[in-house]
């Protein structure tokens, strides 16, 4: 199997070649005017339920679509029509990997972001500073439970925004701020606490979207020349 070309159209589902076989992949282009930044968006935990069509992973793809970058939302292994198993987090990893090369073989020229919503958060912060992404987006993080370590994972050296429901039910925002708190910042890193916000952002998908155009706008690639501005 090899990766077809990265699309012209404003929405495209492909087929990628992944570790374990194919993985689903959305791609769609920026609706405002287009800046030379790709953003992979990971999407919560496959066991749960969790797929690329979730909706605080299409609304946080939404919000970066606004802001003029192209998004590639893809399915884990073992989800949707992605090929493999589940592999709790170290496989899932990888797939991110491919995704991510893909990317930057199709657009060279463009920055690359990550994003991740719960699950899809730790493995984009498991990867990050090996992939060297120039922005990272980390929605509920899961930061304590189950069984994903974070004791291990360094802060990205990029710029990093955090947005986190206070009224979260399977992430303890606490444990997330307690988390924060032991790191070494190098970069700038913005926590959003979200009051009366539980882990699915019910009610509050649009507070969402504000969120992350505000946070990542300080950081946003320059506007092509003769676009208007907002």
């Amino acid at each position: 199997m090899s990766n077809p070309a990265f699309p012209n159209e404003a929405t495209a589902t492909l087929m990628l070649r992944g570790p374990a076989g194919a993985l689903e992949t959305i791609v769609e282009a920026a609706e405002a005017p287009g800046r030379e930044a790709v953003a992979i968006v990971c999407h919560p935990l496959p066991t749960d339920g969790g797929t690329m069509h979730n909706k605080v992973v299409t609304m946080a793809a939404r919000a970066l679509r606004e802001s003029g970058i192209a998004t590639v939302r893809f399915n884990f292994r073992g989800t949707g029509a992605s090929e493999g198993s589940f592999d709790e987090g170290r496989g899932e990893a990888d797939d991110l990997r491919a995704v991510a090369a893909w990317v930057r073989e199709q657009r060279p020229d463009a920055r690359l972001w990550l994003a991740g919503f719960s699950f899809g958060s730790y493995i984009t912060l498991k990867c990050a500073n090996e992939l060297h992404p120039g922005m990272v987006i980390s929605i509920a993080p899961p930061a304590a439970g189950r069984n994903w370590d974070f004791s291990a994972i360094a802060p990205p050296q990029c710029p990093w925004l955090v947005i986190q429901g206070e009224e979260d039910e399977i992430v303890d925002p606490q444990a997330v701020y307690a988390w924060l708190e032991t790191l070494q910042l190098d970069q700038p890193m913005e926590l959003v606490k979200m009051p009366e916000t539980s882990h699915f952002f019910h009610r509050r998908l649009m507070d969402l979207r504000g969120a992350i155009k505000n946070g990542i706008k300080p950081y946003l690639p320059p506007a092509p020349e003769g676009a208007a501005s907002e």
